[in-house]
């Protein structure tokens, strides 16, 4: 078996531990969501985005890309057998994490009162920032855990923090909401949930990871070790930075542009889209640990192959998703909340439309440039997206409020993808299937037209709406798919084999691709 065959058995597994921790917790959450938007008003709904802006603008500056550089060098540590190396990686993480998410969440607490009155304009949001402000710590916490299980491949791990998070959060948010404690109740639920889960995420990574990794000789040299992070990790860490930055200062001209019910049906419309990273993440998760098993001075054809593998794939999957939502929000948004939150159809079409461009890459680029040591030139194509979308968005916001965001982030990332695949071509001699990437849009753009045409003219209740929508577009996808050339014969045995990877259940997923 091939080198990138074996990576993509592995790779499907870790998917798969992934994707059922994202589902699971997802499920739960949106559980809660639905119930809290439901019990609050949406303008105090929209108080609860808000109050999270602020420290989520000073999280920004916690990681300094050393999650990254965890992910690769212990993935690429196991794949050179010199685990004990990964001690003092794990070690340098774990100290950072801590020492810069403490000091962040005390300057968030301290800040509150000016961030309220000042930036937010509402004096009163100033309670909600300073209990929100201990997320950034716990945050740190549950980060540096799930990128060591990550880089080590024990996706379940990952997946357990996750639902653990969730669980809390979706409990104390509705019995908090329940009592009456409105907004408050909401920000105090996330904020006990993410404490508690970074707490039991930490106890894991020492139980299962790092007191079984082999000792050094000699002390962990925990200082050259950080400055060996933050060496791969800097780059990134201007791309989130920036990145992060703007997506904070674009919430804020949102909330002096926007109303809080608009905000509101926006906050719902990225719930909803949820619904599209439970296929994404698991993805772009195995996609680092992947790539930096593969050395591109000395496997360039095994590194174009997965880089190839993974877009089409990928692509395969998550563009049908992202065409679904977009077919069925309107039915979708009212099946839970009947009349209120009528911007959010629009809002969920809008915002998922960036997940199309999986087809030509979008998920792949980064990770592959991350994988080889190439963080300058993520950096600079982060940049570019940056200066674009500032540009659009100072524009577009004051006049179209959240509609000229999300058309922003429709349009920003394409000059972005074309020079980051022209890059990988010419260094890395890898690019992906233009025409079947060309086919896999086109036939599922087909599929959900039908679809929204059809549920368009339907008189019926809501859910049966979206239950018949959701039929129709699987079938005006999966049986035309093979016909019109989107998945060929040999896709299907190599996901086939992909499949095998996940071993008592490789029957179950192996099922669709028999028919």
């Amino acid at each position: 078996m091939s080198k990138a065959k074996s990576m993509a058995k592995v790779s499907t597994k870790g998917v798969f531990n992934i994707f059922w921790g994202l589902i699971a917790s997802s499920i739960i959450s949106a559980v809660g969501v639905m119930i809290v938007a439901g019990i609050l008003t949406e303008s105090e709904y929209g108080l609860v985005a808000i109050a999270l802006t602020g420290p989520n603008l000073l999280a920004i500056f916690r990681d300094w890309g050393v999650d990254w550089a965890t992910i690769k060098y212990t993935a690429q540590y196991r794949s050179e057998n010199k685990e004990q190396n990964i001690r003092p990686v794990l070690a340098s993480i774990v100290l950072f994490e801590v020492l810069l998410g403490f000091s962040l969440s005390v300057i968030s607490f301290f800040l509150s009162g000016f961030m309220a009155a000042n930036i937010f304009e509402r004096p009163d949001l100033a309670p909600l920032i300073q209990v929100a402000s201990f997320v950034i710590f716990a945050e740190a916490l549950m980060k540096a855990a799930q990128a060591t299980f990550t880089g080590y491949e024990k996706m379940e791990y990952h997946s357990i923090t996750s639902v653990v998070y969730s669980s809390l959060k979706t409990g104390f948010m509705i019995l908090l909401a329940v009592l009456g404690f409105g907004s408050f109740g909401a920000i105090v639920g996330t904020t006990v949930a993410y404490v508690i889960s970074g707490i039991i995420a930490a106890i894991l990574l020492y139980v299962v990871v790092y007191r079984n990794i082999p000792r050094q000789n000699g002390s962990l040299q925990l200082f050259s070790t950080t400055k060996t992070l933050l060496r791969y990790g800097l780059p990134l860490s201007v791309s989130a930075i920036v990145g992060g930055f703007l997506g904070q200062f674009y919430n804020v001209l949102l909330a002096i542009f926007c109303s809080d019910l608009l905000i509101g049906n926006y906050q719902v419309a990225i719930n909803f889209g949820s619904i599209v990273t439970f296929f994404v993440m698991p993805v772009l998760t195995v996609l680092l640990p992947a790539f930096s098993k593969i050395d591109s001075q000395k496997e360039q054809k095994t590194l174009g192959s997965v880089f190839q593998f993974s877009v089409k794939y990928a692509s395969l999957l998550i563009v049908p998703v992202a065409f679904a939502v977009i077919a069925l929000a309107q039915p979708t948004v009212s099946t839970f909340f009947g009349t209120k939150y009528s911007h959010t159809p629009l809002y969920l079409a809008l915002y998922v439309v960036v997940f199309i461009y999986t087809a030509f890459g979008y998920l792949s680029i980064e990770n592959i440039l991350k994988s080889q040591g190439r963080t300058d030139i993520n950096m600079k194509l982060v940049l570019i997206t940056s200066g674009i979308s500032l540009i659009l968005n100072v524009i577009l916001i004051p006049s179209f409020g959240i509609l000229g965001l999300l058309v922003t982030n429709i349009f920003a990332t394409i000059p972005t993808i074309l020079v980051a695949l022209w890059w990988i071509q010419k260094k890395f001699k890898a690019t992906i299937d233009w025409n079947s990437s060309a086919i896999v849009v086109l036939a599922t753009a087909s599929a959900s037209l039908i679809t929204y045409l059809a549920v368009s003219t339907l008189m019926l209740p809501s859910l049966l709406t979206l239950i018949l929508g959701l039929v129709l577009s699987s079938v005006t996808y999966l049986f035309p798919a093979p016909m019109v050339g989107a998945i060929t014969h040999a896709d299907v045995n190599n996901l086939k084999d992909m499949i095998n990877g996940l071993g008592p259940l490789a029957p179950l997923f192996s099922l669709p691709l028999s028919v």
